[in-house]
């Protein structure tokens, strides 16, 4: 059985969101989709699968909320501190992107509805993209493994900016947890799609 995980800092003090949006996004919406995750493995060929087996190989309502909780646990990470990348990163980020704030706030500013935006790796390239995704989707199901994150549902920034998704997009840019970017990205130089086995495995068992 998964479990919620907490988050990887204080909702009294986070940058990003306010006490008030984690109570909502992360205590009612993220426990949600494990709590329907859970039920909806019983007594199916997932029952007994690891979390990863399930977020590549399930369809349906199924993915949608296997994939949500990754989505979250992922974009918590993302912004649990402000943080600088490394070197390394840094380097790579400059030569795939002259002008890598605008084109992240681009992808994140225009996508329709409800979605992410990613800064994923793609092993077969070696190369590092942004990506648009709607609804639950993720990249892994692209065999891409996600770098950094943005929620733009509009619940992640509803409470504390309502309608204005550019003023949280600009607050969530000025706060990234750069740390975890960059070793999110070492991680999946080495290892491709199994750092994304290995982060749900430590997250989720």
């Amino acid at each position: 059985m998964f479990k919620l995980r907490d988050l990887p800092f204080d909702s009294k003090s986070n940058l990003v969101v306010s006490e008030k949006t984690c109570e909502y996004h992360h205590g009612k919406h993220h426990a949600t989709y494990v709590a329907n995750l859970n039920n909806l493995i019983k007594d199916t060929e997932f029952a007994n699968s690891s979390f990863y087996e399930i977020l590549v190989g399930a369809k349906g309502g199924l993915y949608n909320n296997v994939a949500q909780v990754y989505n979250h646990d992922f974009y918590w990470d993302c912004i649990a501190k402000k943080s600088e990348m490394s070197d390394e990163f840094k380097t790579a980020l400059q030569a795939e992107f002259p002008n890598f704030k605008e084109d992240f706030v681009k992808a994140a500013t225009t996508l329709f509805g409800s979605g992410w935006a990613w800064l994923v790796f793609d092993p077969k390239t070696s190369k590092l993209e942004i990506v648009q995704t709607s609804n639950a989707a993720t990249p892994v199901n692209d065999e891409k493994v996600p770098v950094l994150v943005v929620d733009v549902w509009e619940h992640a920034y509803y409470i504390d900016n309502f309608n204005a998704r550019p003023k949280y997009l600009e607050t969530f840019f000025e706060n990234i947890n750069w740390e975890f970017v960059s070793e999110a990205y070492e991680w999946a130089k080495k290892e491709g799609l199994g750092s994304v086995q290995h982060y749900t495995q430590k997250i989720h068992g």
